[in-house]
């Protein structure tokens, strides 16, 4: 099985934040190919789920060598080894995937979440939709309401205004990150023998170090 990779992080642009397209074509082409100016954020958030957290168990398993706990076929006590999606994988290989593939895949997509977060919060004078709402409104106001004759002539439901679907994208893939990264952690502290209860936390670590490291020392 091939080593597991990261999806490269997109553009972080507002057009990204509102492309509610879906996209045409396969996860099994290029990731390149997905990641454009036209790739709804959903979308980079599925694939990626998909390359490193739906995937886990495969992406463990790939970590161990293949010559680890060879049989010795002379032995006659030895007993059954541990099936491959059980077996501890070497603290060297877990370190690498955690610091190469887990950590920056969370990163890739808090940034997302974060900045399409901002976008929803943010003043929208390009939203397109603008004028057909004003003018959608003045109808309703102009309309004549009689409930006797028509008891939905009151009801009136304006257009969605697009920061609104925004805002309530980023809380339902914010929820749905957290049961991920919840269940993804499970699996490797288990797997790797990691003492980091919580997957957040190991994240904040893995994000002070690595400042550590790309912030030049101050003379």
């Amino acid at each position: 099985m091939a080593a597991p990779t990261t999806t490269p992080a997109p553009k972080l642009t507002p057009s990204f934040c509102f492309n509610r397209t879906a996209l045409q074509g396969k996860i099994s082409q290029g990731y390149s190919d997905f990641l454009s100016s036209n790739t709804p954020p959903s979308d980079f958030l599925r694939i990626s789920r998909s390359a490193v957290d739906d995937t886990i168990s495969q992406n463990l398993n790939a970590l161990l060598s293949p010559s680890q706990d060879r049989w010795d076929p002379h032995s006659t006590s030895q007993t059954l080894s541990r099936p491959t999606g059980k077996r501890a994988i070497p603290a060297p290989a877990c370190t690498s995937f955690k610091q190469n593939v887990l950590f920056p895949s969370w990163q890739a997509r808090s940034d997302v979440l974060a900045y399409c977060g901002g976008v929803a919060t943010s003043p929208d004078p390009d939203d397109p939709d603008h004028m057909l709402r004003e003018v959608e409104d003045a109808k309703a106001r102009e309309r004549v309401v009689n409930e006797r004759l028509d008891p939905y002539s009151g009801r009136y439901f304006p257009r969605e205004v697009r920061t609104e679907a925004l805002a309530a994208l980023v809380r339902s893939e914010l929820m749905v990150e957290t049961i991920v990264r919840s269940r993804t952690w499970g699996m490797v502290k288990e797997r790797c023998s990691d003492d980091e209860y919580d997957g957040e936390k190991a994240l904040d670590k893995w994000r002070q170090e690595k400042s550590k490291i790309t912030t030049p020392a101050l003379l």
